[in-house]
């Protein structure tokens, strides 16, 4: 369970957290760096920016976070967007940054400047976005959080959406991550609990263009943030768990105007068929590990076989029963896996479905 000695430090650290700043601001920087992972380091202000403009460029070394070599090992942060900070509060921010190497080029694992620009140029469209990030929990020892130690809990079935001991685990982390997240303007649209015991669920939208893959990473770097106060680590992978259990995605939901309007389901139809025929230029991008996840089973389609249906969640796109009855609305790309860029989702999903194939 929690670590008493994380809680217990998390109080004293609040008496120093009390104290004034004399008009300074703590910006924390955030970097998505080779790993897929999230970095980030601080730095003090004179004064509370008020556009993203006014935020200075800043640096950080490369070759310790699989950016850069050695030898030349300088990569520049480029602010991108801000948000308030909910652990530092007051006019503190959290700084979302893209990576940049010397020469004025974006670094090769900077997804987010080919996602803005493919954005950019289809605004007209007014592509929306809706991310489910799935995750587990596990222990400082690696297990399961709340799992019986040495054991496994009972079979899937009570656990998705449920309530009571038994059936629910580490709802405080998850609490704590959603008013955080509200706290700092990031778009979460809810929480649940999953399928798998100590898996959970959070949404992210809708959000239009660029803004999905900003309000997830800084999402994500909030829920890892949280989970350190607990003592307890997450995890993004697509198969926490070996076995009969589910896996965890991030399920895309996406529609353009156009299938929002009444008469919409045509052009939904029409981007499946162009989806159909980039799947494996898809799946390349969903993630890695996706193979231990899209296996047909657990409410997922099989990774070499594209498919689609109306509330089939054994497919890899999913109509909305809601959608198919109206005849617009959107549609789900049950694909990508937990651990993907969502720059990389939106981007791709973006080319392939508003430009000609």
């Amino acid at each position: 369970m929690a670590s008493n000695i994380v809680l217990s430090n998390t109080a004293t650290l609040q008496k120093y957290m009390d104290l004034p700043q004399n008009g300074t601001v703590q910006a924390e920087y955030i970097w998505i760096d080779g790993t897929n992972g999230l970095r980030s380091k601080t730095k003090t202000l004179t004064k509370k920016p008020a556009t993203i403009d006014e935020l200075p460029e800043w640096n950080f070394d490369g070759s310790s976070t699989a950016q850069a070599p050695g030898g030349d090992s300088d990569i520049y942060l480029r602010p991108v967007a801000f948000f308030p900070d909910p652990f530092r509060r007051g006019d503190n921010i959290l700084v979302l940054c893209e990576c940049w190497n010397p020469d004025g080029t974006p670094n090769k694992f900077n997804y987010r400047h080919e996602c803005a620009k493919l954005m950019e140029a289809h605004k007209d469209l007014q592509p929306w976005f809706g991310l489910e990030q799935e995750y587990t929990l596990f222990d400082e020892f690696g297990a399961p959080y709340g799992w019986p130690k040495g054991g496994f809990p009972g079979p899937q079935g009570p656990y998705y959406c449920g309530v009571g001991t038994g059936k629910v685990y580490c709802r405080d982390i998850v609490e704590a991550h959603y008013r955080a997240c509200l706290y700092a303007n990031i778009n979460i649209s809810g929480i649940n609990a999953e399928v798998l015991p100590s898996q959970w669920e959070f949404q992210i939208g809708p959000c239009t263009g660029i803004d999905m893959g900003d309000h997830l990473w800084v999402a994500r770097y909030l829920l890892h943030r949280v989970a350190e106060d607990f003592g307890v680590k997450i995890s993004f992978h697509p198969k926490p768990i070996p076995g009969d259990w589910n896996g965890s995605g991030l399920h895309t939901n996406f529609s353009t105007e156009e299938m929002r309007q009444e008469g919409g389901m045509k052009a939904i139809h029409e981007a499946i068929s162009k989806l159909e025929k980039r799947h494996k230029e898809h799946i390349a991008v969903y993630g890695d590990d996706n193979t231990l996840r899209l296996t047909g089973k657990h409410e997922t389609g099989n990774i070499e076989a594209f498919s689609f249906g109306v509330a089939d969640r054994g497919s890899s796109i999913r109509i909305p029963r809601s959608c198919a009855k109206e005849g617009y609305g959107y549609f789900e790309d049950r694909r990508p896996a937990s651990n993907a860029c969502p720059y990389q989702i939106t981007a791709i999903m973006v080319e392939t479905c508003c430009g000609a194939i």
